[in-house]
């Protein structure tokens, strides 16, 4: 079976073709940073009109690029929530127009299960159950995976996600848009030990996470010193040694919290270098495996998406595809994904 997955929740357009039986066939991204760095940040409205110039050609490149025709597709896959709802209808109304025309299921898909879903595309060894760790620009999270569609909840960020944190201070220290990626390369020529940032929710007792205050922190030490290229290279090691120190230390609680040993990492912060290097150290310390999808993977992608739609409908019986044929679909700026009304949660 031959699922086309589509995703459009943000500033990123993906298009994948995943074979049940063979494996992932294409899969190709655009990216629309350049477009959003001019203002900072993301514009919603520029966003979606993007995405439905790329959608069609990112379907024919791929169609292309895996040789097939597009009567070979047997089932389409899209993202229905969250993220962006003007965006997310542009993927929505291609998906089930497309799929109407064919006459082939349509599978709406949680974009943080594919996610969280997405180190096992490349990896097949990985085992339920696991620990999840989903950590992005707009999301952070601790969840425990016992098996496709079954996840529960274990704690979130109260304010900031990680990545948003990120992206905030990079532009405190005037780094473009979007900061993880350019406050991480500057880390790397900071001197450790020069500035020192609070661990907000350290030992809070629980798996929840708070990175406001920690952007803030760095505010507040800006506005009082001289800053120099030295100075905020200092500045984005301490504030990235932070975070990590966070991530790593509630992430390995709570798989003792669980008993279990294996920990998955997704979402766009899982490509950060320095928290590859402490969870894989640690967990390995305390017998651990760290998992994390290829770095093309980290970052918002098609190929998540179908992944995920055909593990749903390997993990259902024959008749779970003809539920899902009729073609109305609406979608969901913010879900939740122990709330999902085809998620049994534990």
């Amino acid at each position: 079976m031959i699922v086309l997955g589509i995703e459009t929740s943000c500033d990123e357009t993906g298009i994948a073709l995943f074979h049940t039986e063979k494996g992932l066939l294409s899969h190709t991204l655009y990216s629309q940073i350049e477009m959003h760095n001019e203002y900072g940040g993301v514009v919603p409205e520029l966003a979606s009109r993007d995405h439905i110039n790329r959608v069609l050609p990112l379907i024919k490149q791929n169609l292309a690029i895996a040789q097939i025709d597009l009567k070979a597709i047997n089932a389409i896959a899209y993202t229905q929530g969250p993220g962006l709802a003007g965006a997310l209808l542009v993927g929505a109304s291609i998906a089930n127009a497309l799929a109407f025309a064919l006459r082939v299921p349509i599978l709406e898909i949680h974009h943080l299960e594919g996610h969280l879903l997405s180190p096992l595309l490349t990896n097949p060894t990985i085992t339920f159950p696991f620990v999840a760790l989903l950590v992005s620009g707009g999301h952070t999270q601790l969840i425990r995976v016992d098996k496709v569609a079954h996840y529960a909840l274990l704690g979130e960020t109260l304010d900031d996600a990680a990545g948003e944190a990120f992206d905030k201070t990079a532009k405190l220290l005037g780094l473009g848009y979007p900061g993880g990626k350019s406050l991480s390369l500057l880390a790397e020529r900071g001197e450790s030990g020069r500035f020192t940032f609070p661990r907000p929710m350290r030992n809070s007792g629980d798996f929840n996470f708070s990175f406001s205050g920690l952007k803030t922190s760095v505010q507040t030490l800006i506005k009082h010193i001289e800053i120099t290229d030295q100075i905020k290279a200092d500045i984005a090691l301490a504030f990235q040694e932070a975070v990590v120190d966070i991530l790593v230390e509630k992430s390995l609680a709570a798989l003792k919290h669980c008993g279990l040993s294996d920990l998955v990492v997704a979402g766009g912060v899982g490509a950060n270098s320095q928290l590859r290097q402490r969870l894989t150290l640690e967990a390995s310390q305390l017998g651990a495996n760290v998992h994390f999808p290829e770095l093309a993977l980290c970052t918002d992608n098609g190929a998540m998406i179908a992944f995920a739609a055909a593990m749903r409908i390997s993990s259902r019986d024959k008749d779970y595809l003809e539920t899902h044929s009729n073609y109305r679909y609406t979608v969901k700026a913010r879900w939740n994904l122990e709330t999902t009304a085809y998620n049994h949660c534990i």
